[in-house]
C-alpha cells in the first residue's frame, strides 16, 4: 500500500488529523520542511515549528495544526522520515497517534 493510500485510508470516515513537533527532539535537519513547507517550518532557534492555517509559526509547546487532506501524505512522509521521531499526527477527536513514534 503507497503512503497516500494509507493516509487516506487512517482519515476515510474519521476525524479529521492534526500535527505536533515535539522540539525537544528535533534535531533541525528541515526534511519536514521539504516535504510540506505549508505546515511545518524551521524558526531561528534550528528547530522546525508547526504552522497555523494563516500561516504563523507555531511556537507554544505541544501546538497543534489540522492536516489538510491534500497535504496529507507530505506530511505522513515528514514523520516517517523525520530522524528526531519528533512529528506526531493524531486523530482531532481522540488523540490517539496515527503516524509518530508513538504510532501503533
Amino acid at each position: 500500500m503507497t503512503v497516500q493510500q494509507e493516509a487516506e485510508s487512517a482519515t476515510e470516515g474519521h476525524d479529521p488529523l492534526e500535527v505536533w513537533i515535539d522540539q525537544d527532539l528535533c534535531t533541525g535537519d528541515g526534511i519536514c520542511a521539504q516535504y510540506a513547507p505549508e505546515v511545518f517550518e524551521l524558526d531561528i532557534d534550528g528547530l522546525a515549528y508547526v504552522k497555523s492555517d494563516d500561516d504563523e509559526l507555531l511556537q507554544s509547546p505541544g501546538a497543534t495544526t489540522r492536516v489538510p487532506l491534500t497535504l496529507l501524505s507530505d506530511v505522513v512522509d515528514s514523520a516517517k522520515e523525520c530522524p528526531g521521531d519528533c512529528i506526531h499526527v493524531r486523530r482531532v477527536s481522540d488523540r490517539v497517534e496515527v503516524y509518530g513514534p508513538e504510532a501503533e
